[in-house]
């Protein structure tokens, strides 16, 4: 995205240099006059923005628990992956060193009643005499077994197979039971990863709503991360203006601050207008390092249901005040600047500023007066 966005950047500023160049600049008695132009096409209207991050996610908890870390305050910044607040997992871990013996003892008894199933299979116990000189065994031995082999009583296969069932009832037991220890062991493991707020990406804290010590309940916020490295205008642009505007497209802002006026580009325009005040979401990219988040900007957007602009154009540096009052020096037939009061419409791109009146094309105005220049202005104001 960075690269894309800084080559569309730079586009767009030198194609907006080549538009606007001060190509009517000449020198008159040495100093600089701008040849007064006549500006064409859309009108823009300037729509207010919040300058946001590219990317900003709310981390909350996700479990009960005591905050025992907190990894900085607002704009400290962290790479991917950084631990940003834990929570305490002492409960947590007795829980999982538990499920860990429960393991083992199933491990165990699996093991076990594997052997028994083996000696089971090649070393029956229904075959096998019984031992002992006792009288109980001596008996069974010399009257109870001949006799129940005499008369077909006793069955040694049906007698193997219920022992070999047996021992594989016990198999299947042990093999669930070392699966619900596993399951057991991997839920702790999930709630100990649940207990650790994680950077998702290259970024810095914008605001944390918890200190260490605080007792958090699940869905609380944590903390506030974004991307600050790339920066977008949000703006509600009118419904009316939305036709004139399409993602990819380059117009201006101006900044808050020293009143810069950057290129942007549309990145996103949301679907849904709102339902209340009739404006549409847009999202624009900002160049790198001229904002920072929460700062106000104005985005030129063109309005191509109002009447083709038709009016003269002059540099905002040929403009000096008497008070609130703007005016220009021009010209004059013998080559001298006479002062002019003239009355300033919208800011256009590239530093310049429209005239609704005072001033017509062709004429020559000086680009950026000096402080010794002076045409007599009237009443008692200071010129700036």
């Amino acid at each position: 995205m960075g690269t894309k966005l800084r080559a569309s950047l730079l586009s767009a500023a030198v194609a907006i240099s080549a538009a606007l160049p001060f190509e009517g600049q000449s020198q008159v008695n040495g100093n600089d006059y701008f040849t007064v132009k006549q500006a064409k096409g859309a009108p823009t209207v300037s729509l207010g923005g919040t300058v946001i991050p590219y990317k900003e996610v709310t981390l909350a908890a996700q479990l009960p628990g005591r905050v025992k870390f907190l990894a900085g305050i607002e704009g400290d910044s962290f790479e991917k992956g950084a631990v940003l607040v834990a929570l305490d997992d002492s409960e947590l871990l007795a829980k999982r060193n538990s499920a860990l013996a429960q393991w083992a003892n199933a491990e165990s008894q699996l093991r076990a009643a594997g052997v028994r199933y083996s000696r089971e299979l090649w070393s029956p116990q229904s075959e096998s005499t019984p031992g002992g000189m006792g009288l109980p065994n001596l008996f069974d031995q010399m009257f109870t077994e001949p006799m129940e082999s005499f008369s077909g009583t006793r069955r040694r296969g049906v007698e193997r197979h219920a022992d070999l069932y047996s021992s594989g009832v016990q198999i299947t037991q042990a093999q669930n039971s070392l699966v619900a220890a596993r399951s057991q062991i991997q839920a702790i493991d999930a709630k100990l990863r649940d207990a650790k707020s994680l950077a998702p990406f290259n970024g810095v804290i914008m605001k944390k709503f918890v200190e260490v010590g605080d007792t958090m309940q699940p869905g609380q916020p944590l903390l506030v991360f974004a991307d600050v490295e790339y920066l977008q205008v949000l703006v509600d642009v009118p419904a009316r203006l939305r036709p004139g505007i399409s993602e990819g497209m380059m117009l201006q802002t101006q900044l808050d601050v020293g009143n810069q006026i950057v290129p942007v580009r549309v990145a996103q325009i949301f679907p849904m207008a709102d339902a209340q005040r009739h404006t549409v979401k847009v999202k624009f990219d900002l160049p790198q390092g001229v904002s920072a988040p929460g700062m106000y900007s104005k985005v030129l957007v063109p309005d191509f249901t109002a009447p083709a602009r038709n009016y003269p154009v002059i540099p905002v540096s040929a403009l000096r005040y008497n008070g609130s009052l703007p005016g220009v020096y021009v010209l004059g037939p013998e080559g001298r600047p006479q002062l002019r009061l003239i009355r300033v419409g919208e800011s256009l791109e590239g530093g310049y500023v429209s005239v609704l009146s005072g001033l017509s094309a062709g004429e020559r105005v000086l680009s950026n007066p000096g402080i010794g220049v002076s045409a007599g202005w009237t009443g008692s104001g200071e010129e700036r």
